[in-house]
Order: C-alpha cells, then structure tokens, then sequence
C-alpha cells in the first residue's frame, strides 16, 4: 500500500486525504495548526462564535453532482441545510433591492424600480435560468436533473455576458439602485459570468448553508477522514520537502522528525509550499503566469465583529455604500453587514451578532500585512476603522447605537498569517472577464510523485475549488500507480464534476 503524505489540513487537503483513503492509499495530514479545515474555520469570543468562511456552500441541492461530493466528504447527506429567502440586500437612499430565491419575484422586483429596463431585466433573467441549467438544474422546483440538449440549447444566452464585468453589466441599465445591486457583491471589476452563476446557484437551492457553518463543516470532514483510517497530525508545521532524484522523499517537520512518503500532496498555499518548502522555480508554469500576470488579481477584506441587543432589521447580508473616506481607505466601495439569526447558538439569549466585510485589493491588503511589524501602530488603525464603520452603522440603524459593541476584528494580515499568503487571500484569483474558468493540473514537472491540490489550481477557488483539486490529485496518483498495475479503486468509478468549468 503506497503511503501519501499530504502537506495542509485545510478543505484540499482533508478532500485528498478522504479520497485516497477510499482509494486504499495510507494517508496522513500534516497540518500545521491546532485542527484541520484551513479557512474553514471560526473561533469564539465573549460568549460569541465568530464564523469566518461560509457565506454559502454551493452543492447544497441533492440532485447536483457537487452535492454527492459534498456526502462523499461527509459535508453533507443528513445534515440540515439552511436556504435562507435572500442571498444579499442592497440599499441605497432608503431603497432596497434583494436576491431572491425565487427568480420570478427577483424579476418583479427590477421591474418594480426600473420598467425602462425591461428588455435589460428579461436578458438577465433568462441568462440566469440558462446558468441553473449549467449547473445541472431544471424545473421551477429546482429537483430535476437538466438534460444535456437543453444545456446546449440554452447557452446563447450566456456568451453576451462572458465579455462584461459586472460593472459594465451594471451600465446597461438606467435605474442607480439596479446598478448598485449588480456592483456590489463581487465588485464591479469581477466577471459579469461570475455573478450570473452566483445568482443562478442561489435561485435553485444550491447555495444554502449547513447546519453549524464552518467549524461544524470542518469537523465532519475531519471525522469522515479520520473515520476512513487517515492519520491526522496537528500542530504540525513542515519545514521542507526532501528531493532526491527527481522525487519527494519525505517530508521534514519543524521539530525535526522525518516522515516517509511514496507520493506527497501539497495541499497549502502555492505561495507558501514553493518558495519556503521548495524551490519556487518547481511551481507549474501555468500557475505561475497567473502570479505574475497582473491582470489575475488577489483580494482580501478587514472584518468586524459586534455584539447588540434585539433583532437587526434585516435579514442575510445587507450591503451599503460606503462614505469616500473609507473608500479611499480600502479601494472599494461597499460595507457588508452579515447577521446569524440562522445559527442561534452563535449568540447569548437576547443579543444578535453583527459581523462587517470591507473587501481590499492586492495594494491595501499588503499595506495591512506590512503595517503589522508595528503593533501599536496596527491596533491603532484597526480601531480608527471599526470605529467609521460603526458611524456608518449607526448612520444606517440610529436604534443601534446604543447597544452596538465591539467584539473582535481581523484584517488581511490576520490571514497572512494564518495561511501564509502574502497577501492574505483566502480565495484564489479574481473571475475577470473574458477568461475561462480553466483548471491547472496538480503534475509538478521534475518531480514524479509531488502533486498540488489547492484551491489555487482554479479560478476564483472557494470551497468547491478546493475539494475538487483535492479529489483530482487522488485520480493522478491513481493514473501514476496503474502503471504499477494498481488495482482500481470503486469510487474511480464515480462522476467528477468541476465545480466551476
């Protein structure tokens, strides 16, 4: 039995490790923090739990191909699934205008604000209702399977938007609210392709939320994993990856002890493994453009955490633009209030935790990381910015003021550190326009058995991204011990769907 030693505990890492386990491969993880689920993860705070990764998980709908990925992991099959009514809410001068899930009542809605930009709304509509059929979804009740015909004859309605960016895509209609509302998820720069399909996972019940969020999800991967027979190590951090004769050897901890490997899966932050445990110049070439290649953008954001008494007056994510100071400040233009009334256990009895996202480009989320040698100087100007987003809080819910208080708060040097990204992103490259989603191969030239599975290999990663590159780092060991006249494992014989292509 071929040992794997997978460098990373995170989502690719755990996707891996369970894949491999059921592939009759002897696994162990080596993670370098405390538990394993990488960005999956949340922490508490004064009686507060903080959750710092699912805004949605798409997979959600069981007729879907990612959904039986999801129960292969144990994410997800008997677990309860919150679909909320609203993905997001955008206001503007008193306005609002929501994501529904129902298409229909998202189309009312546009035309409500705006009827000299019907043909504009029908367009997007059915340009959504063509990317639920991508997805695999058909029917108004979202539980059929949509047929491979019907895929190819509705995507003609997709290619005018391949082009755009939501901004541009947001030019297109006259009312300011509408525009808005189509800026303000992703950001205007992002593809208008990428928003289309966020709101068409949405729309057919394949972006809910499991039951407990992040840390719940976490840890049934780490118990299916560990229930499989996978060894899990944690807190421990890797300090190189030995290679001889053109393979990886065996992996080297930070306390000194050697572990043996037949094959190794890096499963960390490309930016990490190759540079700080390899040579950067063994990093796929493919990957590498897109690192250098400006044009492919990283992001990140600066989070809040309050405490407050009552219900908020909304409900899901609600988004407002931001003033010009904290514009200028963070180079974007929208503050995002995200509420828990779905997970009650987050909050004591009688009080509401209100979480803030202010997403930073690649320039300010390297100001964040840099500014963090200086720790006075840090703490500072993290409280100067909670405090203007409570102004702007308050602005919004004078009701609020009194028993909004601060709980915690976390920038792009906070993930810098905790996933050694040097520009503390959790997701991969920004979806520009005009580009395909196309997946890297996880082969590492010059080493036969070093294989990459990170959410890296695919624009924008995510979730989805992660546990697919882990699964296909499994199918190339695979690949490479059939040449060894490897028997083949059952789940081979399973459908593999990426999760974005």
């Amino acid at each position: 039995m071929a040992k794997v030693v997978i460098v990373g505990g995170g989502v690719a890492g755990l996707s891996a490790g369970i894949y491999a386990r059921l592939s009759g491969f002897e696994t162990e993880i080596l993670e370098a923090h405390g538990k394993a689920g990488g960005n999956l993860t949340g922490w508490d705070r004064e009686g507060y739990h903080i959750d710092n990764c699912i805004h949605w998980l798409t997979g959600t709908n069981p007729v879907t191909e990612m959904y039986k990925m999801w129960e292969t992991l144990g994410v997800l099959g008997g677990v309860e699934v919150y679909q909320p009514e609203t993905l997001y809410t955008y206001s503007m001068s008193g306005e609002t205008l929501s994501l529904s899930r129902d298409i229909g009542m998202l189309e009312q809605d546009m035309l409500f604000y705006s009827e000299n930009d019907d043909k504009e709304i029908f367009l997007l509509i059915d340009a959504i209702k063509a990317a639920k059929a991508f997805c695999g979804i058909s029917a108004d009740s979202n539980d059929k399977r949509v047929s491979t015909a019907e895929v190819i004859r509705l995507s003609p309605r997709l290619l005018r938007y391949f082009v755009m960016t939501a901004g541009e895509l947001a030019q297109k209609f006259h009312s300011p609210l509408i525009r808005g509302f189509l800026r303000s998820l992703l950001g205007e720069s992002f593809g208008a392709i990428a928003l289309i399909f966020v709101f068409a996972t949405f729309c057919s019940d394949n972006g809910g939320i499991p039951a407990g969020s992040s840390c719940a999800m976490a840890k049934r991967m780490t118990e299916r994993y560990t229930d499989l027979g996978g060894v899990l190590r944690c807190s421990s951090p890797v300090r190189e990856i030995c290679i001889d004769r053109k393979k990886a050897r065996s992996v080297i901890l930070q306390n000194g002890r050697n572990v043996d490997a037949d094959y190794v899966i890096l499963a960390c932050d490309p930016a990490c493994a190759f540079g700080r445990l390899l040579n950067s110049r063994l990093m796929p070439r493919k990957l590498m453009r897109r690192y250098r290649d400006r044009s492919f953008r990283r992001f990140s954001s600066f989070h809040c955490a309050f405490s407050c008494e009552g219900e908020l007056p909304f409900r899901g994510d609600l988004i407002l633009d931001l003033p010009d100071d904290l514009r200028n400040e963070f180079q974007s233009d929208y503050l995002v209030l995200r509420e828990f009334s779905h997970e009650r256990s987050f909050s004591p009895e009688g009080k509401q935790l209100l979480q803030t996202i202010c997403f930073c480009d690649e320039d300010v989320s390297r100001r964040f990381i840099r500014l963090k040698g200086n720790k006075v100087e840090y703490c500072r100007y993290k409280e100067d910015l909670r405090d203007r987003i409570v102004e702007v809080i308050r602005g919004q819910f004078p009701a609020l003021a009194a028993s909004l208080t601060p709980i915690d708060c976390w920038t792009p040097a906070t993930y810098s550190r905790y996933t050694h990204s040097p520009t503390g992103s959790y997701m991969s490259f920004a979806f520009s326009a005009g580009r395909l989603p196309r997946f890297i191969g996880g082969r590492v030239k010059g080493v036969g058995n070093l294989l990459l599975a990170t959410q890296w290999q695919q624009v924008p990663g995510g979730l989805p991204s992660a546990a697919f590159a882990g699964q296909m780092a499994v199918r190339e060991m695979i690949l490479l011990e059939s040449r060894k006249k490897a028997p083949r494992p059952v789940w081979q014989n399973e459908s593999v769907e990426n999760p974005i292509a």
